[in-house]
């Protein structure tokens, strides 16, 4: 595990031992993104999933304190099986760029968050860098059928 946070980005990195195309059939399966997208106790409701470049992605995520969050994305890049990217356009505007790389004992997932400003990345870090690194749990027992 890395972690990195820069003025406007967010990074983590994790070697996962998984092939590739395990790992993307995990991030462009609705059903199984619904599973493990969020941190630890939430769960998802997926509204819309048009999981294409320019498809629409609305869901609700419903967290373990009761509160909804909603939020709603654009799938802006599907390359099988090395690069995801999400535009967040809901507040707080950022791009997700998840990709897949090759490591020693595996593929190297790079989750990279990057905000409009350094104010607004060092807002969302004080809860998103942990948050992070529980998404890439929760994608990781999924993957591994523990979850």
């Amino acid at each position: 595990m890395e972690i990195d946070v820069s003025d406007r980005q967010l990074d983590t990195q994790r070697v996962l031992p998984w092939p590739p195309e395990t790992v993307f059939a995990a991030l462009t399966n609705p059903e199984t993104l619904a599973r493990w997208w969020g941190p630890a106790g939430f769960s998802n409701t997926f509204e819309v999933c048009d999981l294409r470049p320019g498809g629409l992605w609305r869901f609700v995520m419903h967290g373990p304190d009761g509160h909804d969050y909603p939020n709603e994305a654009r799938f802006a890049e599907l390359t099988a099986p090395s690069r995801f990217v999400v535009e967040h356009v809901s507040g707080p505007h950022f791009v997700l760029t998840l990709t897949l790389t090759a490591a020693d004992g595996g593929k190297r997932l790079h989750w990279r968050q990057e905000f409009d400003s350094p104010e607004v990345c060092a807002q969302v870090a004080k809860f998103a860098v942990e948050a992070n690194e529980q998404n890439l749990d929760r994608l990781a027992a999924v993957v591994g059928g523990a979850a």
